[in-house]
């Protein structure tokens, strides 16, 4: 999935990364894509833009992206590192507000 200059704009300014590199930049599109791509995987879909959920999902997204852009160096030994507090609330918010599609919605059953 493409960035809009928007998305990757509001994305640079979570990240606080102001003039990315070509290889930061290329890095963060394709983190944006796996938390994307997580979030389909998890059952959330992308909301409609201007809605509260896609500010939700939005912030998701940007925490899964700037986590693992952080991470990718990291070698973790010993220890349990486990997800943000405020990040899983709002995943749980976001899965378990998620509209719910029948099958003969799908055209599936």
């Amino acid at each position: 999935m493409a960035l809009s200059p928007e998305r990757l704009a509001s994305l640079l300014a979570y990240c606080r990364i102001e003039e990315p590199t070509d290889e930061e930049q290329a890095t963060l599109e394709t983190l944006y894509d796996a938390a994307v791509s997580y979030m389909d995987q998890a059952g959330i879909a992308q909301p409609p833009e201007g809605t509260p959920r896609r500010a939700q999902y939005d912030l998701c997204v940007n925490f899964m992206v700037l986590r693992d852009f952080d991470l990718r160096d990291a070698v973790i030994t010993g220890g349990t590192v486990t997800d943000n507090p405020a990040f899983r609330s709002m995943l749980n918010q976001l899965k378990l507000s998620e509209p719910i599609v029948s099958n003969l919605d799908t055209g599936e059953g």
